[in-house]
């Protein structure tokens, strides 16, 4: 009977452990289940991070904007022409060039007149002519409105003066650019001379050479 009761005994502490052990793999199923489930993942979306730029002030203040034009600078001979402001002070050589392009081209457009300005200093640069710009309009048998190496008076209150002044001025500077580059000669349109050199451009009614 003993045996029995042992028998018995071990069987219950058999089912017992087996019980114990169902019930802790349920519950450790069932906590791995809650725990899959708990937190469920959220995926963020991608973000891209915003670098930071080390830009200083005064860079961005300093660079001009592509769009807007630059101030000061004109967008044409006209405009330069118009914008030119007589201080008064004009040396021997600007007023030489000056009179060169009143006598020579007033009646001409501005890049006429810029044209004839510029053979007169390509001159004075090239070394086969005077050295001085008033030494090059004076020079002998070079421009008719010279006469015994004098210059004729000019209307100095006139708008065509103004604007041969400030033609000179320009060409001078190189403000501008040189519309007959290289050329040293010109002569009018109704002239016949053929000096057999070769021709840079034609302008109004002045035809120039090199």
């Amino acid at each position: 009977m003993f045996k029995s009761f042992q028998v018995a005994g071990s069987a219950a502490l058999t089912l017992l452990s087996m019980s114990l052990l169902l019930a802790n793999g349920v519950s450790s199923a069932a906590n791995a289940q809650v725990n899959t489930f708990e937190a469920p993942a959220v995926v963020a979306p991608a973000v891209a991070t915003p670098v930071e730029l080390s830009v200083s002030k005064s860079s961005i203040e300093g660079a001009p904007d592509a769009a807007a034009p630059v101030e000061g600078s004109p967008d044409s001979l006209s405009e330069l022409v118009s914008a030119w402001q007589d201080d008064g002070d004009f040396d021997a050589d600007e007023k030489c060039l000056a009179t060169a392009i009143f006598f020579e081209s007033k009646s001409e457009s501005l890049e006429g007149q810029l044209a004839v300005a510029n053979v007169v200093l390509a001159r004075a640069e090239s070394g086969r002519f005077a050295d001085t710009v008033c030494g090059v309009v004076t020079q002998r048998g070079q421009f008719g409105f010279v006469r015994n190496g004098r210059m004729p008076a000019v209307p100095e209150n006139s708008n065509q003066w103004r604007t041969a002044k400030a033609i000179a001025q320009i060409a001078m500077d190189g403000s501008w650019k040189n519309p007959v580059e290289g050329a040293l000669y010109f002569h009018a349109t109704y002239s016949s001379a053929d000096w057999g050199r070769p021709q840079v451009a034609k302008i109004g009614r002045h035809v120039f050479y090199r």
